[in-house]
């Protein structure tokens, strides 16, 4: 079971006290693990069928497909998480639970961080760690004392439509590529 560090972020406290706190999902990890891909807190579509990046227009399960050359989309959840496993990826968020209201980040609170040491234990093999999106990277001074490289990727949330499907591609392309993900 995921170890839950007491210290909290310093964001304002939920707006009522009566709010129901989140968990979060699961790792996706392996000893053969050698990227991992953090996000921040689970959408509500994510939560609600327990997988990772689940809301239809969210950009991950295409942008990896886009990258190795294969129908993730069409695939089964379970068989994405298996081909993203063989292929040395692992998938977690920063946040271990938090408050918040709908499935932006800038509506959580009260935010609790996964104990990311749990990382360099389960996937011995880890060499980087990507941030997807603005939200997970501010865990990045976390993240680099673990010693591996670390990236900060553009968000693949439908709510970060400022890059486009392209432009995100070659972002993920260019980390994917420098760590023999793609």
């Amino acid at each position: 079971m995921t170890q839950r560090p007491a210290v909290t972020l310093g964001l304002p406290p939920a707006a009522s006290s009566a709010a129901q706190v989140l968990e979060s999902l699961p790792p996706v990890l392996s000893p053969d693990t050698r990227l991992v891909v953090l996000g921040s807190f689970p959408g509500v579509a994510s939560l609600r069928a327990q997988q990772y990046y689940a809301h239809p227009r969210n950009q991950f399960w295409p942008l990896l497909s886009a990258l190795w050359g294969i129908d993730l989309v069409g695939l089964s959840y379970e068989r994405r998480v298996a081909e993203a496993c063989t292929r040395g990826l692992g998938l977690w968020d920063v946040y271990a639970s938090c408050q918040r209201e709908g499935s932006l980040d800038s509506a959580i609170r009260d935010a609790v961080f996964n104990n990311l040491d749990i990382l360099r234990q389960q996937a011995p093999g880890l060499r980087a760690i990507a941030h997807n999106g603005a939200e997970s990277a501010r865990a990045m001074r976390h993240t680099q004392a673990l010693g591996v490289a670390v990236i900060r990727l553009p968000s693949t949330s439908p709510a970060h439509a400022s890059w486009g499907f392209e432009r995100k591609l070659a972002a993920w392309r260019d980390a994917f590529a420098s760590h023999g993900m793609a």
